[in-house]
């Protein structure tokens, strides 16, 4: 891989001193081959969109199971559905979503995946197979649980979703390897009811929660109904009270 000269403003790359210090022992942030990434010497994880061209294509985009769970039968006109995603990682479910035509607020709270992610969504900008759904994405760094707090209904948010972080899903050696270094950074979620009062507490219409096709629910909480594939299930608790105009 060849480590490329920095193309990022000066507040970009003092996001990027900061993100460094937070790094284990072990690890760290070089640019190759035009993308940042992480390394331990050995294995390497940027943040990449380019391969989720053939995935958001409109009629392969259908069949994706998180945009079917994220239907609403009686969306409003005039409007596109917003989500709040509380735990974005490297965002590629948020870009299946922005692909079928939704707004997307992304939060990851540990600053080294989050530079990962804004990266990545620097580079698609410049793609036209990528952009248009790019746009409809906004990163926030910080804890999402605070900040849902905070907002409340104000996040105006129909949809939020949940992806905490389990290990159960790690199955292959190709995606053990491939999230060995995010596990280094960002440990599975060990407070489910917290996470899940707070996305209640901004009242969306509906909250989708992916989860292991086989795993519990998520801080017990039995939803609505449940969409499941062969390793993955999203579990959607819904209210139609808050479905907004």
């Amino acid at each position: 891989m060849k480590e490329q000269e920095s193309r990022y403003s000066p507040a970009a790359e003092q996001q990027l001193r900061e993100a460094g210090q937070h790094l284990p022992e072990g690890l760290s942030l070089i640019r190759s081959d035009g993308k940042l990434t992480l390394t331990d010497g050995k294995e390497a994880l940027c943040g990449d969109f380019a391969g989720m061209k053939r995935r958001i294509r409109e009629a392969n985009l259908r069949q994706e199971l998180l945009v079917k769970a994220a239907r609403v039968r009686k969306a409003p006109e005039g409007r596109r559905l917003k989500v709040l995603d509380a735990t974005a990682g490297l965002g590629e479910d948020d870009l299946l979503l922005a692909a079928s035509g939704m707004e997307v607020e992304l939060y990851e709270r540990d600053p080294v995946i989050a530079a990962l992610l804004e990266d990545a969504a620097e580079r698609a900008l410049c793609d036209g197979g990528l952009s248009e759904a790019v746009r409809r994405m906004r990163i926030h760094r910080g804890d999402s649980i605070e900040e849902m707090r905070r907002l409340g209904p104000e996040a105006e948010a129909d949809l939020v979703y949940l992806d905490p972080m389990f290990p159960e899903r790690q199955k292959s050696a190709l995606i053990r390897k491939k999230f060995q270094l995010l596990h280094l950074l960002e440990q599975p979620c060990t407070d489910e009811e917290a996470l899940l009062e707070a996305a209640l507490s901004v009242k969306p219409f509906k909250i989708i929660i992916k989860r292991p096709a086989r795993g519990p629910y998520l801080a017990g909480r039995k939803p609505s109904y449940s969409m499941t594939g062969s390793a993955i299930r999203y579990d959607c608790l819904v209210f139609p009270e808050n479905l907004r105009a």
